[in-house]
């Protein structure tokens, strides 16, 4: 499977694990400014994605609750987390030197 197949995997993964929740869902869409119906529409958009594993990244209590549902240690929840944005469009760190 290629890296951002994976990426967008553990992205949807994460999309569900905020949808299945109001206290986690409500804030992104308020971040997010997308509404629940072009949410549904447009889950599986790389934009969208990357938009949830940010939203994700922003907050550490989430990368912790994150690590949790997942169950792996905060720090490689946020690796996989990071490197998954990293894989999808737009996610490329940029080089400054």
């Amino acid at each position: 499977m290629m890296q951002q197949e994976k990426a967008q995997i553990l992205a949807l993964q994460a999309l569900a694990w905020l949808a299945a929740d109001e206290d986690r869902i409500g804030p992104f869409l308020a971040q997010s400014g997308i509404g629940l119906a072009d949410l549904q529409a447009r889950a599986g958009e790389a934009d969208v994605l990357a938009a949830v594993l940010e939203f994700i990244l922003g907050d550490d209590d989430r990368v912790l609750a994150w690590a949790d549902e997942v169950d792996l240690r905060p720090e490689a929840a946020a690796m996989a987390l990071s490197d998954a944005r990293a894989a999808l469009p737009g996610g490329a760190v940029p080089d400054w030197t």
